[in-house]
């Protein structure tokens, strides 16, 4: 029964990131840990899980994907990981939920009226590889978190989706590797994690399908909604943490 409901989970948590590029991975954790999954277990889980499904997105993205930001992104995001891994199992994972929940609301904050973005390209896609690189150690899904850095005004959707899945890519690559260099390994749970890759894969193409059917205003309203939606999710998570250890 476990097996079949994470790849049911992990189905339409890879639809729903296909269609609107964000989303999946940070409720995929959450039924991880649902279902009585050890940090130390659901996370490299979820890392792996993530790389099969922003590779997928990548494919059926990939003639618009822009290169140049894996560039910009790894120049951050190949360091990051391995310099935080070793702190992984010490940081209060409660306090960066808060902290990241943060970023996002000011991220959402209306751009200029000009139409252009707060943060120019360059500088949003170097901070998108550290977040992705550093924070991302410790929650787990990324797309949260660096995905209001790739709604560039002037990106398509299928632009926004394909590129940030590239990034993503690279992303959790990393994070499965620096995971095994501490000891987390990601073939714990194999039982688990084969079907769960095929899930994934199946989701990203019925989401690919969706996506078509979504107008460019209605792809960007639904994009920022979700990241709305989670990052109150991380402050409700964030603050009940702390509350239940200052409790105890």
């Amino acid at each position: 029964m476990l097996i079949w409901l994470v790849a049911a989970t992990g189905f339409f948590t890879a639809a729903l990131s296909g269609v609107a590029g964000v989303g999946g991975g940070t409720i995929l954790i959450g039924v991880l840990f649902a279902l009585g999954l050890a940090p130390t277990s659901a996370v490299p889980l979820l890392a792996t899980a993530q790389l099969v499904s922003n590779f997928s997105r990548t494919v059926a993205y990939l003639k618009h994907v822009q290169w140049r930001a894996l560039f910009w992104f790894s120049l951050t995001g190949i360091p990051a990981p391995f310099l935080v891994a070793p702190y992984v199992a010490t940081m209060d994972v409660n306090v960066v939920r808060l902290i990241l929940a943060g970023f996002i609301l000011v991220s959402l904050a209306p751009s200029k009226k000009n139409g252009e973005d707060p943060i120019p390209e360059i500088p949003a896609l170097l901070l998108a590889g550290f977040l992705n690189g550093s924070v991302g150690m410790f929650v787990g899904a990324t797309g949260l978190f660096v995905g209001r850095l790739f709604l560039r005004p002037e990106w398509k959707k299928e632009t926004v989706i394909g590129t940030l899945a590239l990034c993503q890519t690279l992303g959790h690559a990393l994070k499965v590797v620096a995971y095994g260099s501490v000891g987390f390994t990601v073939l714990a749970q194999t039982d688990l994690l084969l079907p769960l890759m095929v899930a994934v894969i199946a989701g990203t193409g019925a989401g690919r399908v969706l996506n078509r059917h979504l107008s460019e205003e209605l792809f960007r309203r639904l994009f920022k909604s979700l990241l709305l939606v989670l990052s109150l999710k991380l402050i409700f998570d964030g603050v009940t943490g702390l509350g239940w250890i200052a409790w105890n």
